[in-house]
């Protein structure tokens, strides 16, 4: 059988250690943690654990252009987080995946089972697993 043929799960190739923020983050904390772990976006998880934004480089470049207004540079993340949240499920399949990245612009997608936040997902998580699938395949 061939690549194509397999429906790999994308439990073996999403992130599960997390980091999250919550709405009450202070943005400058939110933007040294994506500096410091060297991330570009994370889910913003109230105190029941509940999916309810997600926060990337983008949504916090806008503190920048909002304090040319208010003449503060700061605030929380749920002044700037997207509430719109797409997601995928712990059930779909890596090629679903890969489908819904090449269809729009986002870099990263929250991993849901049920509504529980399970991990989450990245077009460089994707990358990997081709490499991964990859190895060992005789190329004709």
């Amino acid at each position: 059988d061939t690549l194509m043929d397999k429906n790999y799960s994308i439990n073996d190739f999403m992130a599960k250690k997390l980091i999250t923020f919550n709405p009450e983050t202070p943005i400058e904390i939110a933007i040294e943690s994506f500096l410091k772990n060297k991330i570009s976006g994370a889910p913003v998880v109230n105190k029941n654990g509940d999916l309810v934004g997600v926060l990337s480089e983008k949504d916090c470049m806008r503190t920048l252009l909002e304090s040319t207004y208010y003449n503060y540079l700061g605030g929380y993340v749920k002044e700037y987080m997207s509430q719109k949240v797409e997601y995928v499920s712990i059930h779909d399949t890596l090629s679903s995946v890969a489908d819904r990245f090449m269809n729009s612009r986002f870099r990263r997608y929250p991993v849901m089972n049920s509504k529980k936040l399970v991990g989450q997902i990245s077009r460089r998580d994707v990358l990997r697993a081709i490499v991964k699938l990859s190895k060992g395949k005789k190329i004709k």
